[in-house]
């Protein structure tokens, strides 16, 4: 039974990779194939309450990544909701193509570190919108952007999807990665911007002013900078609420949210129902992202099947006495994420190996929190934060690979070393 399970997992990997060919939701994807996992599993074992029971289990820890995610996501729609991003874009005035590469690069980095890479692309790319006409113009930077967004992702307990799940599974903590991987993170986005300001030069081209018919939403800009602050000083509180609390990630998360909730609520108490309905969390609940929280859901219930049944644990032996070298290990797992999606290698590796073979703040763990993210701009699908651009910019992926996924290659390679030597120095 166990050759089926993998079978199932490698079909529906598959279909995840190629979902802009066959025209399926990776959502749909993933959910059915990691019901199908479990089905298969319990069909073929002896004991079907302890298959439950396992079952039971890993939902407890897949629900505690899922509520994260859901509480950011609230927080981050509220903060767009009454422009408050709009603090940050409309204090960009360049037209100088180098200068602006450096811009973007440096907002993506830091504020995927604060929001998460997925999330930043969205806002960077929207941005880039506003003031960038030329679509190869716009492909550059996107290609910044997803490179910068993965890199500032992985320093952040926060940052990205990858790096909160080995913060909630007590694999790294916050303090130690912050240090840790600040600078690789820094190196594998420095070298790829130095080497595009070579060939990117010149003046941007802006659009033509075009008029806005979006709503009657207009927000007072105090508002905007306070639901900005606010929001942000929230999701930083996160991080603080672990470690003074010692309770789970996602507790910290849905108390910023019910805070958060109540101050739009007493901002907006006195205005009309038809106005205030557009910044309520109902509205914001109906705006997150909702297909990608099904689609962790049902990857992670795959993944968590494959441990259960100890395959995971014959991929771990298998890698062990073959490839050895802990650095080896973590560096082809990233470039495997440029491939597939770097949550399933990054649960897999979870179950591959406990807290017993690698304790916490391990060099494994923190080394793996950079390659699993970083290692994911090398192709456009390999991240989150590639696959929103190649939707929302309709970025040719062979024409990604040959502009922008060897400066993303070059830049992952050199934070790799950046962190070798550093573990080696430092300690």
């Amino acid at each position: 039974m166990e050759w089926m399970i993998v079978l199932v997992f490698v079909l529906g990997y598959a279909a995840i990779a190629m979902e802009q060919s066959v025209r399926i939701n990776k959502a749909a994807t993933a959910l059915i194939t990691g019901v199908l996992c479990w089905t298969l599993y319990i069909a073929g074992a002896n004991d079907k309450p302890g298959v439950s029971l396992q079952l039971s289990a890993h939902l407890g820890d897949l629900s505690q990544v899922l509520f994260f995610l859901m509480g950011a996501m609230t927080i981050v729609e509220l903060i767009d909701a009454h422009d408050g991003f709009d603090v940050i874009t409309q204090r960009i005035k360049t037209t100088e193509k180098s200068r602006l590469l450096w811009i973007i690069g440096t907002l993506s980095f830091f504020l995927s570190a604060i929001l998460d890479n997925l999330t930043t692309t969205i806002v960077m790319l929207s941005l880039i919108r506003k003031f960038v006409a030329n679509e190869k113009d716009r492909w550059m930077l996107a290609g910044i952007i997803i490179i910068a967004a993965n890199s500032g992702g992985v320093w952040s307990p926060i940052g990205d999807v990858t790096t909160t799940m080995l913060w909630i599974g007590g694999q790294i903590t916050a303090a130690n990665i912050i240090i840790k991987l600040f600078i690789p993170a820094v190196i594998s986005l420095l070298i790829p911007v130095l080497l595009i300001g070579f060939i990117f030069k010149g003046k941007i081209q802006k659009p033509g002013n075009a008029s806005d018919n979006d709503d009657t939403r207009i927000p007072d800009k105090r508002e905007s900078i306070f639901v900005f602050t606010t929001g942000i000083i929230l999701l930083l509180l996160v991080p603080v609420f672990k470690t003074v609390t010692h309770l789970p990630p996602f507790m910290g998360m849905l108390i910023s949210l019910g805070i958060f909730w109540i101050i739009i609520e007493r901002i907006h108490r006195r205005k009309e129902e038809e106005y205030r309905k557009k910044y309520t969390v109902a509205n914001a609940l109906r705006r997150i992202d909702t297909p990608s929280i099904l689609f962790f859901l049902g990857i992670l219930l795959a993944i968590s099947a494959l441990e259960s049944s100890h395959l995971l644990k014959l991929a771990s032996d298998w890698m062990d006495t073959h490839l050895k070298d802990q650095s080896v290990i973590a560096m082809s797992i990233g470039i495997l994420s440029s491939i597939v999606d770097n949550v399933p290698l990054v649960a897999a590796t979870q179950g591959m190996y406990d807290l017993n073979t690698f304790p916490a703040d391990h060099f494994f763990w923190e080394f793996l929190a950079y390659c699993t993210g970083t290692g994911g701009s090398i192709l456009i699908i390999g991240s989150a934060a590639g696959v929103v651009a190649m939707g929302l910019e309709k970025i040719n992926f062979f024409w990604y690979l040959k502009r922008i996924g060897w400066l993303a290659l070059v830049g992952y390679f050199s934070g790799a070393v950046v962190y070798i030597l550093q573990s080696k120095l430092l300690g």
